[in-house]
């Protein structure tokens, strides 16, 4: 991958520049010894070069060698976004995030890395910065590079990256218009893959608006402050409002999955400079629940 910069301030050293930049003294050691170079004014520089205003660097990152764990998976992708640099792409429900070796290899990693050879990117490496549960639809975001993804991974759980979610949940009664939820999660012992409210886990932070609502159901826009697994299911589960469709925690039937769907990511691009505000619409099993519940937009 490419990167180019005018060099603009004080006298410094290359490697300072690079680490300003985002570079990890790692990277700029596999820059060195596996394939990358850095130009400076068109001449081949080590990191001691010391820069001058209006110099021209030019950085050609190390070739990144795709895992052979992550098999290419051919199957639709729905891209709201792409550059060189990251894609952005709308799960549907059903698929996991990564490979999971007891299910097969059809997940959006696999289906990522099928893409990206298929479209002769620079490198077929897997980089995946948001997650989403197998049965949460909604928008993912991939890394192209390792570099552009320790760039992205910065703004994890800051007010730089932020996703929001939209829920349908049991019982409108006794939400607020806008609240806060603030409970401490940890694992259950019936079940290692469930979670529960507990005095001793760890600190989780739900801000939500309720958008529609009637006595049997609410559909509910929901930002999370903290990355718990199952934050959302198990916090509204927790106050009596758990999800339609989530069976593991106690919701209510009317849809095949938990009613789950991350509508928006807004995150700042850190090589374009700019932010990007992303979204995807309800899914039709969501959209279909929002109208058997005769729920009202206000």
């Amino acid at each position: 991958m490419r990167f180019k910069w005018t060099y603009e301030g004080p006298r410094n050293t290359l490697q300072h520049f690079l680490i300003q930049q985002g570079f990890s003294l790692a990277q700029l050691k596999k820059l060195k010894f596996h394939g990358g170079f850095v130009f400076v004014n068109r001449k081949q520089r080590n990191t001691a070069f010391r820069l001058r205003p209006g110099d021209q660097i030019f950085l050609q990152t190390a070739p990144e060698v795709a895992v052979d764990t992550v098999v290419p998976y051919e199957a639709p992708l729905a891209i709201c976004y792409e550059d060189e640099y990251l894609l952005v792409v709308n799960k549907p429900a059903g698929v996991a995030s990564i490979p999971d070796a007891a299910k097969g290899n059809d997940s959006m990693a696999n289906r990522v890395k099928a893409y990206l050879i298929k479209t002769h990117a620079e490198s077929a490496a897997i980089h995946v910065v948001t997650r989403l549960d197998r049965d949460t639809s909604g928008l993912m975001l991939f890394a192209k590079s390792g570099f552009v993804h320790s760039l992205l991974d910065r703004q994890l759980h800051t007010d730089d990256l932020s996703k929001t979610y939209l829920a349908v949940v049991q019982g409108g009664a006794g939400l607020a218009e806008h609240g806060w939820l603030v409970l401490k999660i940890g694992r259950s012992q019936d079940f290692y893959m469930k979670r529960q409210v507990t005095l001793a886990g760890k600190t989780s932070v739900t801000e939500y608006e309720t958008l529609a609502a009637n006595p049997d159901a609410a559909l509910v826009q929901v930002q999370l402050h903290t990355g718990r697994t199952h934050q959302i299911r198990v916090h509204f589960a927790a106050i009596g409002h758990p999800l339609f469709g989530d069976d593991l925690y106690g919701g209510p039937a009317g849809m095949a999955r938990q009613a789950l769907h991350c509508a928006a990511l807004t995150f700042w691009h850190p090589i374009a400079k700019k932010r990007l505000e992303l979204t995807a619409a309800l899914p039709p099993d969501m959209l279909s629940l929002v109208a058997q519940e005769k729920l009202q937009l206000k």
